[in-house]
This record gives C-alpha cells, sequence and structure tokens, in this order.
C-alpha cells in the first residue's frame, strides 16, 4: 500500500564558489590642454603617489596617451573617476579619467 512506501526529500548541496571582487584600473587620458603640473597633482592628492610615481605616470600620459594610476575594485574606482573629473572641471582643465576592468 502507499504507507509502505517512505519518500524521502532529496537535498543537494551547492557550496557558492566566491572568488575575489572585479578588478578595475583607473586610466588617465591625455589632451592638450592639461598642465603636466596639474596632472602630477592628481596623482598626488587623489592616488597617493610620491613625486617620482606621478612624473612617471603623468610622462606615460602624455607620450602615450594614456596612464594607469592604480587598479581598485568597482566602487572605489568609480569614486576616484569621479573625484579626479570634478577637480580636474572645477580647475577648467580638461582631463579625462576612465576605469576599465583588468
Amino acid at each position: 500500500m502507499a504507507a509502505d512506501l517512505q519518500l524521502s526529500p532529496v537535498v543537494e548541496s551547492h557550496q557558492a564558489q566566491v572568488g575575489p571582487p572585479p578588478m578595475y584600473q583607473v586610466v588617465l587620458l591625455n589632451d592638450d590642454y592639461t598642465p603636466m603640473d596639474f596632472v602630477i597633482m592628481i596623482l598626488q592628492k587623489f592616488f597617493a603617489k610620491t613625486d617620482e610615481e606621478a612624473t612617471h605616470i603623468m610622462l606615460r600620459v602624455h607620450h602615450e596617451g594614456r596612464g594607469t594610476c592604480g587598479v581598485f575594485s568597482r566602487d572605489i574606482a568609480s569614486t576616484k573617476v569621479s573625484q579626479v573629473v570634478r577637480c580636474a572641471r572645477a580647475s577648467q582643465h580638461p582631463l579625462q579619467c576612465i576605469m576599465e576592468t583588468v
């Protein structure tokens, strides 16, 4: 009879695979108007670069058209991009800053 059948629920356990969050690089783009000293100031103020590191990145932006400021999680990268663009616009410079997945 039906009482003789014992049904047991099947429970499958899947352990979620959690990896590190995706990382984003923050990149400054070259333009013909933003002064080099301003770019160095941005790198020191928002990315805690030394004078030497900031100068190296600024020269890369100038000669190669772009320079990576750092690699961060999405929220931090987005915040840094906003801070740089806001500061540049407040100083009336067209400096562009973007974030790209690594």
